[in-house]
């Protein structure tokens, strides 16, 4: 095999292999930095070895297998603390010694190192934007300067993030273990908000020239579909895959052929993903049928459900929306919640009705800067015939926006409410 093409195949084996990689690693030495040191350790020894000898049969149990051994090597070079190195080093071939077949445990995509991995990225002792990153890093495979492209932020800036968050997780001595049951609804808050956070921002951009980033998105999934197998027993799991499966079902039909934005209502619904539709019901129903209580991430995936199901726009349940995000917002009250809820009752119960609503949220100070409280409300004065201040609400709406896309989208919102 040609140089390029190990490289190439060296690369999409770490893309696949790398988040395991480093979690069974990180199991061994019980640091994160130390083990992605390791991991890309194992990385440049397939990139020397693999032209020369070809790539292996099972090149995750090889990459595996030269990433424990460097690790042992280590512990027994260790100047300092002598004998603790020589404990830790034995321990090491103790630990060795359990994975008996490599090759078998390399085969197996979902494993407790994986679910150990994503609770300890997903630690709440890291700042929001650390634990997205380090996910990323990760749990993704995603270069530095790959995060920094899909978040428009520079690279130095990523990369510091990345460190500091490895150095707190360390300095804070955060066990690299599954919590234990009693805390583990807690935590798991934290590991869902992230990876709704990654899909989010994929399936709209909050800064930028583009209205989608389709690859924060598959990754979100990805991660969703993991942890819905480690954790089969958790409503909210699956109530967050469900909620993303039936979102990214629209991707296709969100995009006009000229790149503008169709809002959902203005969607070819045959062009949505009905598999990914088809999935999600999925998810939702085992969300349902989990036993556990029914939490943010499962309502809100039962209001897509309600888009998914309406063929066409005019069949939507909007009077049941209505009725979810009043239960919504009871358990997780939010302006944002309460935005989302007036625009349900617009389209239940009439655009004066949500506009009351509305203009109770202008002086939330949660929602100042928020592009969609003057968007929401302009849409609502365009139904209404006063088109003047409609059109003062989107020009505010795009000030307020940082995605250019969205920017031109509402000023043209505005010049055809003038038009009108």
């Amino acid at each position: 095999m040609a140089g390029a093409d190990v490289s190439r195949t060296v690369e999409a084996v770490w893309r696949i292999e790398s988040a395991r990689l480093i979690a069974g690693i990180a199991r061994l030495v019980r640091d994160l930095g130390v083990a992605e040191d390791l991991a890309q350790e194992a990385l440049l020894a397939a990139l020397e070895q693999w032209p020369e000898s070809g790539v292996p049969d099972n090149p995750g149990a090889w990459l595996m297998a030269t990433a424990k051994n460097r690790g042992v090597d280590r512990l027994r070079r260790a100047e300092v603390h002598e004998r603790k190195a020589g404990e830790l080093a034995r321990d090491a071939e103790l630990r060795l010694t359990e994975v008996a077949d490599l090759a078998a445990a390399a085969d197996d995509p979902f494993d407790d190192d994986l679910l150990r991995l994503i609770f300890t990225a997903c630690h709440p002792v890291l700042s929001t934007e650390a634990r997205v990153a380090l996910t990323l890093r990760l749990l993704c495979g995603l270069t530095t300067r790959e995060i920094a492209r899909a978040y428009l932020a520079p690279e130095a800036t990523v990369a510091q993030r990345i460190v500091r968050a490895k150095r707190t997780l360390s300095a804070a001595r955060v066990p690299f273990e599954v919590p234990a049951r009693a805390e583990l609804r807690e935590r798991l808050a934290s590991v869902l908000e992230v990876i709704y956070l990654i899909f989010n921002e994929g399936y709209s951009p909050t800064a930028g020239k583009e209205l989608t980033r389709p690859e924060l998105m598959e990754e979100a999934l990805r991660l969703g579909r993991i942890l819905a197998e480690l954790l089969p027993g958790e409503a909210e799991v699956h109530g967050l895959a469900a909620l993303m499966e039936l979102q990214a079902s629209r991707q296709r039909a969100r995009i006009s052929p000229s790149g503008d934005q169709v809002l959902l209502l203005d969607q070819d619904r045959s062009r949505w993903d009905w598999l990914l539709v088809g999935r999600g019901l999925e998810a939702l129903e085992r969300a349902y049928t989990s036993g556990g209580p029914l939490g943010p991430y499962t309502l809100q995936a039962a209001i897509a459900a309600c888009h998914a199901r309406a063929r066409v726009p005019e069949e939507t349940d909007w009077e049941r929306i209505v009725a979810l995000y009043d239960a919504l917002a009871e358990l997780m009250p939010s302006p944002v919640v309460e935005l989302n809820r007036a625009v349900a009752v617009g389209m239940a119960f009439g655009p004066e009705a949500a506009l009351e609503l509305v203009d109770r949220l202008l002086q939330e100070p949660a929602l100042d800067g928020y592009h969609l409280l003057p968007t929401v409300r302009g849409d609502l004065l365009e139904k209404l015939g006063r088109l003047d201040e409609a059109r003062t609400e989107f020009e505010h709406a795009a000030r307020l926006t940082r995605n250019s896309r969205q920017q031109t989208a509402l000023l043209r919102r505005a010049e055809m409410a003038v038009q009108r």
